[in-house]
C-alpha cells in the first residue's frame, strides 16, 4: 500500500513538473512573436483574420495566421495553408501548438481567431494562451445565446473577456461599445474604433479587387490594424485582394439542369438572424429575374437556440416560395416559424438527407428558374451541399 502511494505521488509530481515546463516553453514562445493579434466576434472572425494576415504579409511582415471558421486552417508566411489536425473535438489547448508552429516559422506576427465560446474559456484563451498585443472584436450579435446569452448584451460581455492586457483593442462594434470600453479600461488597453466613416472610406473600387464577396466593415477593420502596424493602406489592400478566402465565404454557383436555371448562393456562414437577412436580401437583389425563391436552412440539433431565432426571424424577411429544412432538429425551426406566422405549406422537410436529395427537392420546386440559398450552419451537410453545387456549376462566381 505504501509503495503504491509513493508511485502515485511520483506520478503526480512528474505531471506537475511537466506542466510547469510546458507553460515555461509556451510563454517563452509567446515572447518570441513580437505582434500577437487575437480576433473575436460574432460574424466575420475568419474573414478578418485572413484579411489582416494577407495585408501584413504584403507589407513585408513575416506573418502566420490560424482560422477556426468553416474548416480550421494554419496559414504560413508564404500564404500557403494546411488543415489543423485535431485528434478529438476542438480544444483551446491547440493554440499552444499554433504558437509553437509560428515560432518555428520565425513569424514576427501571429493572427489567431478565437476558438472559444464559453465566456470563461474566452478569457482564459486570451490571458493564458495568446496574451495578445492587439485584440479585435468584429461585432456582437445574437448568436450562441445558449452559451453566451441570454441576449445580445450577454454576448458582448462574453466577447469582452478576450480584451488584451495593456494592449490595443480594435472594434467595429457600436451597439455595445460601452461594454467593450469598460473591459478595456479594466485591463488598461486602448480602444481603437472603426467608425462608419472608416467603412464609407472603403470605396467600390477597393471592393472590386476581391474575387469573392467581402464586407466593407471587415475590410475597414483589417485596414485599421494593418496601417497601425505600419503597412501602407494600398499595399495592405493589394495583399487582401490576393489572399485566399475562407471556404465558407459567400459564393454563387449556377446550374443548368435540363433547361432549368438554378442559382445557388452559399450563405451558410452567416448564422445570426441579422447577418442572414442581410445576405438573403443581397441574393434577392442580385437575382430578381428568377421564378422561384427557395430558402434552405441547415439545422443542427445541438444549436437549438439558433434554429429558434432563425425560425422566428425569417417570417419578417422578404418571403421565399419554399423553405427547405435539412440537417437535424428541424422540428424546432418549423415549430417556431409556424407559430410566428409562416405558412406551414411552404415547409419542406429534408432532415438528414444527402446533398443530392436536397438538389432533387430544389429541382422539383424550381420552375423555369430558381434562386436557392443555404443558411444557418455550414457544419455537417451544409458544406456537402456547397460542394455539390460547386462541382456541377456551369457558372461560378463570388457573390
Amino acid at each position: 500500500m505504501a509503495m503504491n502511494l509513493w508511485i502515485l505521488l511520483i506520478l503526480i509530481g512528474l505531471l506537475v513538473v511537466g506542466g510547469a515546463v510546458e507553460l515555461f516553453v509556451h510563454l517563452r514562445n509567446l515572447r518570441r512573436i513580437r505582434v500577437r493579434i487575437h480576433v473575436n466576434g460574432t460574424r466575420g472572425k475568419s474573414s478578418v483574420t485572413r484579411l489582416i494576415a494577407a495585408g501584413l504579409r504584403e507589407g513585408g511582415l513575416v506573418t502566420c495566421a490560424k482560422t477556426t471558421g468553416t474548416l480550421p486552417r494554419m496559414i504560413l508566411p508564404d500564404g500557403s495553408e494546411y488543415p489543423v489536425f485535431r485528434p478529438a473535438s476542438p480544444n483551446i489547448i491547440e493554440q499552444v501548438r499554433i504558437v509553437s508552429t509560428a515560432v518555428t516559422a520565425e513569424a514576427e506576427v501571429l493572427v489567431v481567431e478565437c476558438m472559444a465560446l464559453q465566456p470563461l474559456l474566452q478569457s482564459l484563451c486570451e490571458l493564458k494562451l495568446v496574451r495578445a498585443t492587439h485584440g479585435v472584436i468584429t461585432n456582437a450579435r445574437a448568436d450562441h445565446l445558449d452559451v453566451m446569452g441570454p441576449d445580445e448584451e450577454g454576448v458582448a460581455r462574453a466577447l469582452a473577456g478576450m480584451v488584451p492586457v495593456r494592449g490595443k483593442l480594435f472594434t467595429a462594434e457600436e451597439r455595445h461599445l460601452a461594454i467593450v470600453e469598460r473591459a478595456a479600461a479594466d485591463r488598461a488597453s486602448q480602444v481603437v474604433r472603426v467608425t462608419q466613416d472608416d467603412v464609407l472610406a472603403v470605396s467600390p473600387q477597393d471592393m472590386a479587387g476581391f474575387s469573392y464577396v467581402e464586407h466593407e466593415e471587415n475590410v475597414a477593420l483589417a485596414l485599421k490594424i494593418c496601417t497601425d502596424l505600419g503597412v501602407d493602406r494600398q499595399i495592405a489592400l493589394r495583399g487582401m485582394w490576393q489572399g485566399q478566402p475562407d471556404p465558407g465565404v459567400m459564393t454563387t454557383h449556377e446550374v443548368d439542369f435540363f433547361g432549368r436555371r438554378i442559382v445557388f448562393v452559399n450563405g451558410f456562414a452567416a448564422n445570426d438572424p441579422e447577418s442572414t437577412e442581410r445576405i438573403w436580401n443581397i441574393a434577392l437583389e442580385r437575382h430578381p429575374d428568377v421564378q422561384k425563391r427557395v430558402a434552405i436552412f441547415n439545422c443542427r440539433a445541438d444549436r437549438p437556440d439558433r434554429s429558434r431565432q432563425l425560425g422566428e426571424a425569417c417570417v419578417r424577411w422578404r418571403p421565399a416560395d419554399h423553405y427547405v429544412l435539412m440537417g437535424s432538429g428541424t422540428y424546432l425551426f418549423a415549430r417556431t416559424a409556424t407559430r410566428s406566422g409562416l405558412d406551414s405549406r411552404k415547409l419542406i422537410f429534408a432532415e438528414n438527407q444527402r446533398a443530392e436529395d436536397i438538389f432533387e427537392i430544389v429541382v422539383e420546386v424550381a420552375g423555369r428558374s430558381c434562386l436557392a440559398m443555404g443558411m444557418a450552419n455550414i457544419a455537417g451537410q451544409g458544406l456537402d451541399l456547397v460542394r455539390f453545387f460547386s462541382n456541377r456549376s456551369t457558372i461560378k462566381e463570388a457573390s
